[in-house]
């Protein structure tokens, strides 16, 4: 999970960046006690579970190293904000940073980030050694050219958890096969999800009524998108015209998509709780660990703790991959890679610590205290998909990932499409035609004005 708030900026458009006064700074420094003087990196990332696992990582590093490992941590909802104006603004805060997958392009063109190519070939790391779906994601710029710009750091995805302790009651198979015809199990479509959702929705379980999924709705950052871009690949949304770069019309506004939007709101106004107008990942969690929802999408990354969870987890937890549509079978790709910044004093040392993290033994054991790793050796290993209850849906989710633009004018394609998702599915503006419509129009003007030819259809 990697995203990101954008609600200060709308536009990011040729490399630059709107900048604005007073954005509050609320990283915190976490340092090592015990390290050589004068010797210390700061890592920059959001404030989250996995970040202290990587804390707890560090420690290795510092043993080995005699460098002091110093975090800014800010929280997702600041995390953009925070970071992309310290990048542009040439601040000297961070000396690695690991940035959101859709940074990448406008990291690369301004320069933001050390380009990696030659401090991989000298130290033989190879891009090979890790998932594709990460080094297209995390770390190349152009997309699918042999240029990179961080190491994949923190594989994620979209997946879902469910109340496995519910699905298993046999009052509540008996009367879910009487009423369908067949048993109640996990779902591998979107119409299954929703026959679940719409049979759980304001049922009574333990004395509490409940609902039957929890879906992304939030505006101000990624949310929504986040959410809807998982039933829309998987109706047949298209970015562009797989053979013509920007050529949108016909593709972002299909008809296939069309569907895949109205899918996401008759969810949305079938089987959600009610409120959750402008929810995002830690609205997901509250509404699982407190018992309200059956089903809850969110990323991969939560997973872990979920698992530990006194109230849900364990045996009461249950995980499955992003459900196929009639068209496809996608899920929304999240994650990180990590950077050496331009501006750091400190580049020989932030490039000793990604070759330490690079290391097989190192990322073993990231993935074994809560944090996802993209190396082959890791996740092709024999033993992985024994080694956590949603480690073999992670596996298969990692091979059907896909993602949203990672052009340089990212924020403002972002921004877009939160509100013209929004408006729709929530807001009850307009139709979904309407809707990808407009949007193919707002995507085409921030293209234009980057000076891309924007095909017809």
């Amino acid at each position: 999970m990697r995203r990101s708030a954008i609600r200060r900026w709308s536009k990011w458009t040729g490399g630059a960046l709107a900048l604005f006064a007073g954005i509050a700074l609320a990283g915190v420094a976490t340092p090592h006690p015990a390290a050589a003087q004068g010797k210390q990196l700061t890592l920059c990332w959001a404030a989250w579970d996995p970040a202290n696992a990587l804390v707890e990582l560090g420690k290795d590093f510092t043993k080995e190293s005699s460098i002091e490992m110093k975090y800014e941590f800010v929280p997702w909802t600041s995390y953009a904000d925070r970071f992309l104006n310290e990048l542009n603004s040439h601040g000297k805060l961070c000396d690695l940073i690991i940035g959101d997958s859709q940074w990448i392009g406008g990291a690369a063109e301004n320069k933001w980030y050390v380009k990696l190519n030659d401090f991989f070939a000298k130290e033989h790391i190879t891009m090979d050694d890790f998932v594709p779906a990460t080094v297209l994601g995390y770390s190349q710029w152009p997309k699918n050219t042999p240029n990179y710009w961080a190491l994949p750091a923190m594989a994620d995805a979209v997946g879902w958890t469910y109340r496995k302790d519910w699905f298993s009651r046999p009052e509540i198979q008996a009367e879910f096969k009487k009423k369908y015809g067949h048993d109640l199990a996990p779902p591998k479509t979107y119409e299954e999800l929703k026959q679940i959702a719409e049979f759980f929705q304001g049922r009574e379980i333990d004395g509490k009524k409940v609902y039957g999924a929890y879906i992304f709705t939030e505006r101000g950052s990624e949310g929504i998108t986040m959410g809807v871009t998982n039933v829309l690949y998987n109706y047949g949304f298209e970015y562009d015209n797989p053979k013509k770069p920007y050529q949108m019309a016909g593709f972002v506004n299909s008809p296939d998509a069309v569907k895949g939007l109205e899918f996401y709101k008759a969810l949305y106004k079938c089987c959600t709780a009610p409120g959750l107008t402008n929810a995002y990942m830690q609205e997901g969690l509250d509404a699982f660990k407190s018992g309200q929802v059956a089903m809850q999408m969110n990323w991969f990354a939560f997973f872990p703790g979920l698992y530990k969870d006194p109230n849900v987890g364990g045996d009461k937890i249950g995980f499955f991959v992003n459900p196929a549509g009639p068209k496809a079978h996608f899920t929304q790709l999240g994650g990180q890679g990590i950077s050496v910044v331009a501006t750091s004093e400190h580049q020989g040392d932030a490039l000793r610590y990604i070759k330490w993290f690079a290391q097989p033994k190192v990322q073993q054991k990231w993935w074994e205290i809560g944090g996802y790793s993209a190396l082959k050796a890791v996740v092709d290993a024999p033993g992985f998909p024994k080694s956590a209850p949603f480690a073999p849906q992670f596996l298969e989710s990692m091979a059907i990932v896909k993602d949203f633009w990672a052009e340089p004018s990212y924020a403002q394609l972002l921004l877009d499409m939160q509100k013209r998702v929004h408006d729709y599915v929530v807001a009850d503006k307009g139709t979904s035609q309407q809707a990808l419509d407009l949007m193919v129009k707002d995507w085409t003007k921030v293209f234009k004005e980057q000076g891309k030819e924007v095909a017809s259809q």
